[in-house]
Order: C-alpha cells, then structure tokens, then sequence
C-alpha cells in the first residue's frame, strides 16, 4: 500500500493507494504554520478492517515530526488512536 501526501497553503490529504485505486484518505486543514488540524479520515467499503486509517495516521504522525510540526485530531478516529497509543503522543499540540 502507498501512501501520498497532497499540500497546499490551507490544506492537505494523505491517500492510501492499493493498485491504483483510493483505499483511504485522511484530510487536514492548517492552522497556522506549526500546527494542523486532522478533520476527517475514511477508509473505502472494500478496504474496511485492513489498518488503513492507521496506516494514514502514522504517515501523517511521521510528517509531523520530521517538519517539527503539532497535531489537533478533531477527527474522532485520529483522536481515539491517540488516545490509545501513547508513543505517538509527541507530536500532539497541548
């Protein structure tokens, strides 16, 4: 599965691509230049049950400390794998 990032000024996705075909997405709004917002993720039908979602998160919570940057999961399921998984937490903005 592959992972890409799309960026602009106020937003971004990250898509997981199995075959060529979107198998989820995670979507992220900017707020401010050190910090995003992850709004919304969705995992295709077809792809449920697969770790898709968290396979975005991780490549979101990767790009996040590699531009030294803060998250704000407002996105229910981005919230709840930070609250379940402590060692990603670093990356949260408090």
């Amino acid at each position: 599965m592959e992972i890409q990032q799309i960026n602009d000024i106020k937003r971004g996705h990250f898509e997981a691509l199995e075959d060529g075909k979107e198998a989820g997405k995670m979507t992220y709004t900017w707020a401010g230049d050190s910090k995003f917002i992850i709004d919304h993720t969705e995992v295709d039908e077809e792809f449920s049950g697969k770790g898709v979602g968290k396979k975005l998160l991780m490549a979101t919570v990767d790009y996040a400390r590699n531009n030294n940057l803060k998250i704000i999961p407002l996105c229910p399921f981005a919230k709840s794998v930070f609250d379940k998984t402590e060692e990603i937490r670093d990356v949260l903005f408090s």
